[in-house]
Protein backbone atom coordinates (compact mmCIF):
# COMPACT_ATOMS: atom_id res chain seq x y z
CA UNK A 1 0.00 0.00 0.00
CA UNK A 2 1.60 3.48 -1.18
CA UNK A 3 -0.73 5.86 0.01
CA UNK A 4 -3.91 5.93 2.51
CA UNK A 5 -6.74 8.75 2.69
CA UNK A 6 -8.52 8.81 6.04
CA UNK A 7 -11.70 10.15 5.92
CA UNK A 8 -13.43 8.14 9.05
CA UNK A 9 -14.42 10.17 11.70
CA UNK A 10 -16.96 10.63 14.91
CA UNK A 11 -18.54 13.91 13.41
CA UNK A 12 -21.69 16.15 15.03
CA UNK A 13 -23.48 13.63 17.04
CA UNK A 14 -26.98 15.14 17.55
CA UNK A 15 -27.70 12.76 20.71
CA UNK A 16 -24.67 14.54 22.52
CA UNK A 17 -26.06 17.71 23.18
CA UNK A 18 -29.16 15.87 24.30
CA UNK A 19 -27.80 14.03 26.48
CA UNK A 20 -26.93 16.48 28.70
CA UNK A 21 -22.97 15.00 28.61
CA UNK A 22 -20.57 17.07 30.28
CA UNK A 23 -17.89 19.05 28.35
CA UNK A 24 -14.84 17.41 29.26
CA UNK A 25 -16.33 13.60 28.43
CA UNK A 26 -17.65 14.83 25.08
CA UNK A 27 -14.62 16.35 24.33
CA UNK A 28 -12.72 13.10 25.32
CA UNK A 29 -14.82 11.07 22.73
CA UNK A 30 -14.50 12.84 19.75
CA UNK A 31 -10.40 12.40 20.79
CA UNK A 32 -10.61 8.99 21.44
CA UNK A 33 -11.95 8.78 17.57
CA UNK A 34 -10.39 11.23 15.82
CA UNK A 35 -7.04 11.75 17.44
CA UNK A 36 -6.00 8.28 19.13
CA UNK A 37 -7.74 6.06 16.50
CA UNK A 38 -6.15 8.61 13.50
CA UNK A 39 -2.82 8.20 15.69
CA UNK A 40 -2.93 4.26 15.59
CA UNK A 41 -3.74 4.17 12.16
CA UNK A 42 -0.94 6.33 10.69
CA UNK A 43 1.61 4.94 13.02
CA UNK A 44 0.28 1.06 11.83
CA UNK A 45 0.25 2.87 8.08
CA UNK A 46 3.63 4.43 8.69
CA UNK A 47 5.70 0.69 9.98
CA UNK A 48 4.59 -0.72 6.76
CA UNK A 49 5.87 1.37 4.48
CA UNK A 50 3.28 3.85 3.27
CA UNK A 51 4.27 6.65 1.70
CA UNK A 52 1.90 9.28 2.02
CA UNK A 53 -1.16 9.41 4.65
CA UNK A 54 -4.31 11.73 2.93
CA UNK A 55 -5.97 13.12 6.34
CA UNK A 56 -9.51 14.57 6.08
CA UNK A 57 -9.63 17.04 8.47
CA UNK A 58 -12.22 20.49 8.31
CA UNK A 59 -12.33 23.89 7.77
CA UNK A 60 -13.80 24.40 11.36
CA UNK A 61 -10.29 23.95 12.26
CA UNK A 62 -9.92 27.53 10.95
CA UNK A 63 -13.02 28.15 13.23
CA UNK A 64 -17.10 28.77 12.55
CA UNK A 65 -17.49 32.31 10.74
CA UNK A 66 -15.41 34.52 8.45
CA UNK A 67 -15.78 38.58 8.69
CA UNK A 68 -17.04 40.05 4.68
CA UNK A 69 -14.26 39.95 2.64
CA UNK A 70 -11.99 37.98 4.80
CA UNK A 71 -11.82 33.95 3.86
CA UNK A 72 -10.34 31.39 5.41
CA UNK A 73 -6.87 30.62 4.48
CA UNK A 74 -4.68 27.70 5.25
CA UNK A 75 -1.88 30.04 6.47
CA UNK A 76 -3.80 31.29 9.44
CA UNK A 77 -3.84 30.07 13.19
CA UNK A 78 -6.14 26.93 14.28
CA UNK A 79 -9.15 29.13 15.91
CA UNK A 80 -11.29 25.65 16.34
CA UNK A 81 -14.68 26.30 18.62
CA UNK A 82 -16.27 23.33 19.76
CA UNK A 83 -14.79 19.60 20.44
CA UNK A 84 -15.32 18.23 17.33
CA UNK A 85 -13.00 20.87 15.10
CA UNK A 86 -10.75 20.83 18.15
CA UNK A 87 -10.06 17.21 17.90
CA UNK A 88 -9.30 17.36 14.28
CA UNK A 89 -6.26 20.35 14.91
CA UNK A 90 -5.33 18.27 17.42
CA UNK A 91 -4.81 15.04 15.04
CA UNK A 92 -3.29 17.63 12.75
CA UNK A 93 -0.70 18.52 14.87
CA UNK A 94 0.02 14.94 16.30
CA UNK A 95 -0.07 13.65 12.44
CA UNK A 96 2.68 16.50 11.51
CA UNK A 97 4.74 15.20 14.67
CA UNK A 98 4.90 11.57 13.18
CA UNK A 99 5.45 12.76 10.27
CA UNK A 100 8.75 14.22 11.32
CA UNK A 101 9.68 11.42 13.09
CA UNK A 102 9.08 8.63 10.40
CA UNK A 103 9.71 10.59 7.18
CA UNK A 104 5.60 9.46 6.10
CA UNK A 105 4.06 12.08 4.02
CA UNK A 106 0.76 14.04 5.32
CA UNK A 107 -1.36 15.97 3.53
CA UNK A 108 -4.67 17.57 5.20
CA UNK A 109 -7.56 18.62 3.29
CA UNK A 110 -9.90 20.80 5.16
CA UNK A 111 -13.29 21.15 3.32
CA UNK A 112 -16.21 22.92 3.87
CA UNK A 113 -19.66 22.02 4.06
CA UNK A 114 -19.39 18.71 1.31
CA UNK A 115 -22.55 18.08 -0.57
CA UNK A 116 -23.64 15.12 -3.18
CA UNK A 117 -25.18 12.04 -3.33
CA UNK A 118 -25.87 11.01 0.34
CA UNK A 119 -25.58 14.12 2.00
CA UNK A 120 -27.29 14.34 5.17
CA UNK A 121 -27.54 16.27 8.53
CA UNK A 122 -28.75 19.84 7.94
CA UNK A 123 -28.80 19.96 4.13
CA UNK A 124 -30.60 16.75 3.95
CA UNK A 125 -33.08 19.16 5.85
CA UNK A 126 -32.71 21.98 4.01
CA UNK A 127 -33.70 19.87 0.66
CA UNK A 128 -36.40 18.05 1.97
CA UNK A 129 -37.99 21.32 3.05
CA UNK A 130 -37.84 22.67 -0.45
CA UNK A 131 -39.34 19.82 -2.27
CA UNK A 132 -41.88 19.57 0.44
CA UNK A 133 -42.62 23.52 -0.68
CA UNK A 134 -42.56 24.34 2.41
CA UNK A 135 -41.85 28.54 3.09
CA UNK A 136 -38.93 29.55 4.83
CA UNK A 137 -38.12 32.95 6.15
CA UNK A 138 -34.54 33.15 4.43
CA UNK A 139 -35.38 35.34 1.70
CA UNK A 140 -34.19 38.45 2.56
CA UNK A 141 -30.76 36.65 3.62
CA UNK A 142 -28.29 37.67 0.80
CA UNK A 143 -25.47 40.09 2.19
CA UNK A 144 -23.66 36.24 3.39
CA UNK A 145 -21.46 34.92 1.85
CA UNK A 146 -21.09 30.47 2.04
CA UNK A 147 -18.29 28.41 0.44
CA UNK A 148 -19.10 24.94 -0.21
CA UNK A 149 -17.93 21.58 -1.56
CA UNK A 150 -19.04 19.25 -3.77
CA UNK A 151 -18.65 15.70 -3.33
CA UNK A 152 -17.15 15.04 -6.84
CA UNK A 153 -14.88 17.97 -6.28
CA UNK A 154 -13.18 16.53 -3.34
CA UNK A 155 -12.72 13.15 -4.49
CA UNK A 156 -11.00 14.83 -7.34
CA UNK A 157 -8.86 16.61 -4.74
CA UNK A 158 -7.90 13.58 -2.58
CA UNK A 159 -7.28 12.07 -5.87
CA UNK A 160 -4.58 14.57 -6.47
CA UNK A 161 -3.24 14.86 -2.81
CA UNK A 162 -2.66 11.34 -3.15
CA UNK A 163 0.42 11.79 -6.08
CA UNK A 164 1.07 15.02 -6.39
CA UNK A 165 4.95 15.95 -4.89
CA UNK A 166 3.72 19.73 -4.04
CA UNK A 167 1.13 18.32 -1.51
CA UNK A 168 3.08 16.94 1.05
CA UNK A 169 3.04 18.14 4.67
CA UNK A 170 0.66 20.75 3.50
CA UNK A 171 -2.81 21.91 4.25
CA UNK A 172 -5.07 22.39 1.38
CA UNK A 173 -8.13 24.24 1.38
CA UNK A 174 -10.86 23.78 -1.03
CA UNK A 175 -14.04 25.17 -2.55
CA UNK A 176 -16.67 24.76 -5.12
CA UNK A 177 -16.03 27.69 -8.00
CA UNK A 178 -18.21 30.02 -6.67
CA UNK A 179 -19.78 31.08 -2.97
CA UNK A 180 -23.53 31.45 -2.35
CA UNK A 181 -26.00 33.75 -0.72
CA UNK A 182 -28.15 31.52 1.84
CA UNK A 183 -30.79 32.91 -0.17
CA UNK A 184 -28.90 32.25 -3.18
CA UNK A 185 -28.33 28.48 -2.35
CA UNK A 186 -32.10 27.89 -1.51
CA UNK A 187 -33.23 29.30 -4.49
CA UNK A 188 -30.75 26.89 -6.80
CA UNK A 189 -31.42 24.34 -4.55
CA UNK A 190 -34.98 24.07 -5.22
CA UNK A 191 -34.09 24.40 -9.25
CA UNK A 192 -32.04 21.24 -9.13
CA UNK A 193 -34.86 19.22 -7.33
CA UNK A 194 -37.28 21.14 -10.13
CA UNK A 195 -39.51 23.27 -7.65
CA UNK A 196 -39.69 26.94 -6.51
CA UNK A 197 -38.25 27.91 -3.31
CA UNK A 198 -40.98 29.65 -1.61
CA UNK A 199 -38.62 32.63 0.57
CA UNK A 200 -40.41 34.46 2.98
CA UNK A 201 -38.27 38.41 2.91
CA UNK A 202 -37.69 38.84 6.81
CA UNK A 203 -35.22 40.88 7.91
CA UNK A 204 -31.77 39.12 9.16
CA UNK A 205 -32.34 40.95 12.83
CA UNK A 206 -35.81 39.83 13.23
CA UNK A 207 -34.48 36.34 12.71
CA UNK A 208 -31.36 36.54 14.93
CA UNK A 209 -34.21 38.33 17.27
CA UNK A 210 -36.51 35.48 17.30
CA UNK A 211 -33.33 32.98 17.46
CA UNK A 212 -32.11 34.20 20.82
CA UNK A 213 -35.73 33.78 22.20
CA UNK A 214 -35.55 30.24 21.27
CA UNK A 215 -32.27 29.21 22.21
CA UNK A 216 -30.81 28.92 18.61
CA UNK A 217 -27.89 31.38 18.37
CA UNK A 218 -25.52 29.50 16.97
CA UNK A 219 -28.07 27.50 14.27
CA UNK A 220 -29.28 31.24 13.06
CA UNK A 221 -25.56 32.49 13.27
CA UNK A 222 -24.97 29.57 10.56
CA UNK A 223 -28.00 30.42 8.33
CA UNK A 224 -27.51 33.98 8.18
CA UNK A 225 -23.61 34.40 8.60
CA UNK A 226 -20.47 33.93 6.93
CA UNK A 227 -17.92 31.32 5.64
CA UNK A 228 -15.70 31.92 2.70
CA UNK A 229 -12.24 29.76 1.95
CA UNK A 230 -9.55 31.13 0.19
CA UNK A 231 -8.42 27.78 -2.05
CA UNK A 232 -6.12 30.27 -4.05
CA UNK A 233 -2.64 28.38 -3.08
CA UNK A 234 -4.02 25.19 -2.86
CA UNK A 235 -5.00 25.68 -6.67
CA UNK A 236 -1.51 27.02 -7.50
CA UNK A 237 0.37 24.32 -5.54
CA UNK A 238 -1.31 22.16 -7.55
CA UNK A 239 -2.47 23.09 -10.73
CA UNK A 240 -6.46 21.89 -9.86
CA UNK A 241 -9.70 22.99 -10.56
CA UNK A 242 -12.97 22.10 -9.15
CA UNK A 243 -14.54 19.66 -12.13
CA UNK A 244 -18.13 20.56 -11.74
CA UNK A 245 -19.73 23.82 -10.84
CA UNK A 246 -22.16 24.40 -7.86
CA UNK A 247 -25.36 23.70 -9.98
CA UNK A 248 -23.95 20.55 -11.58
CA UNK A 249 -23.23 19.14 -8.06
CA UNK A 250 -26.81 20.70 -6.68
CA UNK A 251 -28.21 18.62 -9.27
CA UNK A 252 -26.35 15.21 -8.53
CA UNK A 253 -27.29 16.22 -4.67
CA UNK A 254 -31.05 16.12 -6.00
CA UNK A 255 -30.78 13.04 -7.95
CA UNK A 256 -29.48 10.90 -5.20
CA UNK A 257 -32.26 12.39 -3.04
CA UNK A 258 -35.20 11.35 -5.34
Amino acid sequence: CDALVHTAARVHVMGDARAGRPAAGLLAAYRAANVDGTLRLAGQAAAAGVRRFVFLSSIKVNGESTAPGRPFTAGDAPAPQDAYALSKAEAEAALLQLAQRTGMEVVFIRPPLVYGPGVKANFLAMMRWLQRGLPLPLGAVTGNRRSLLALDNLIDLIACAIDHPAAANRVLLVRDGEDLSTAELLRRTAAALQVSARLLPVPPRALAAVAAVLGRRAAMARLCGSLQVDDTASRALLGWRPPIGVDEGLRRAAAGLR
